[in-house]
């Protein structure tokens, strides 16, 4: 019995340290322990074999069948040899045969090995879904393994574990170089074939989302609320915020001391332009807000009600408010919802009335 006690111990022992449940264990092994005896002892389905943790019962038997003549020695035997396990066997009847746990021990082992490297896989990546679960919708700083000079795809080391920082997730123009600690923002986590699986991205308007609630305190504890972001990675975001309490001002807030939390923003996303705009409830002010730093001079809002609305604005703020190549007028349209249509004080250009 000593050894058995030993392989309950060891499968305690592996509850404790890897998390492994003894039973989950046990019942892979005690599977494998049966496929073993149908194939080495040639036995039919009908074998027994007892694995239980809590009892410390370990019960290997095999069910034969009383003959006159013996056609298959695996399922089959004679009386007398019977009644060796059991005194008032005759024919017909079936005897149950215990096996020797020992000559088991060594599938027990071999498997024991194999579920326990498999259940740890399955547990470490269990373990593994669930720290990464946690960080979903979060940032974490990774360090920057190497790059692949073909696909241009960065491979990060996170934790213990790495993940793939795809080419299309990466800011424009931002080099990455080996060694490198970076932040990135964590989209979504994926259980494949392979274990889970981290989707990353650097582009992710949810990058500045989280850099913002961990640089202003205010938005962290909900005084200051989140309503859009619109961004172009490398280039410019844009962030509506909003407060319900009005001795706190929002865009202040997150701009910061002399524009302390907002640069450290931009120095984390290597020199991007942020634009922190004041949401409203009104569509004509949350617009002409979202149009920064342009002025804007009116705003008609389709009285359709679809969300199509006209921003006039001064002649000499025509090009700021529309932007390089149309990116100030894309971000405001996008953080608002509101398609935009901006003409100059002076009259609409290049259209009729």
């Amino acid at each position: 019995m000593n050894s058995n006690s030993e392989f309950f111990e060891a499968l305690s022992l592996l509850e404790k340290e890897k998390g492994i449940p003894a039973k989950l264990l046990a019942e892979k092994i005690a599977t494998a322990i049966g496929n073993a005896i149908r194939r080495d002892v040639g036995s039919s389905d009908d074998d027994i074999v007892e694995i239980d943790p809590d009892t410390g019962k370990f019960y290997v038997a095999i069910r034969k069948v009383v003959v006159d003549e013996i056609e298959d020695p695996a399922l089959e035997i004679l009386p007398e040899e019977a009644r060796k396990y059991d005194s008032s066997a005759t024919v017909g009847d079936k005897v149950e045969i215990a096996l020797d746990t020992k000559q088991f021990g060594r599938i027990a082992a071999q498997t024991a090995k194999h579920v326990i490297r498999q259940g740890i896989r399955e547990a470490e990546r269990g373990q593994l879904f669930a720290e990464y679960s946690s960080r979903q919708h979060d940032i974490v700083t990774a360090t920057v393994i190497k790059t692949d000079p073909k696909k241009g795809n960065v491979t990060l080391e996170i934790g213990k574990s790495e993940a793939i920082l795809p080419k299309s997730e990466q800011v424009p123009g931002e080099e990455l170089k080996d060694g490198e600690r970076i932040k990135v923002y964590v989209v979504d986590v994926v259980n494949g074939e392979k274990g889970p699986r981290i989707m990353i991205s650097r582009t992710h308007p949810g990058l500045v989302k989280r850099l913002f609630e961990m640089e202003v305190p205010e938005i962290f504890d909900g005084t200051i609320e989140v309503k859009s972001i619109s961004r172009e990675a490398g280039s410019r975001t844009k962030i509506a915020v909003w407060s319900n309490d009005e001795n706190v001002d929002p865009v202040g807030a997150c701009i910061g001391p002399k524009g302390q939390r907002v640069s450290a923003i931009v120095d984390e996303l290597g020199g991007e332009k942020i634009d922190v705009v004041k949401y409203s409830g009104d569509p004509a002010e949350f617009i002409a807000a979202a149009l920064s730093p342009a002025d804007v001079l009116s705003v008609e809002v389709d009285p359709e009600g679809t969300k199509v609305c006209k921003v006039t604005v001064p002649d000499h703020q025509l090009s700021l408010a529309i932007g390089n190549k149309g990116q100030n007028a894309r971000l405001a349209a996008k953080l608002t919802g509101w398609k935009i249509d901006i003409k100059p004080e002076s009259g609409f250009y290049g259209e009729e009335e």
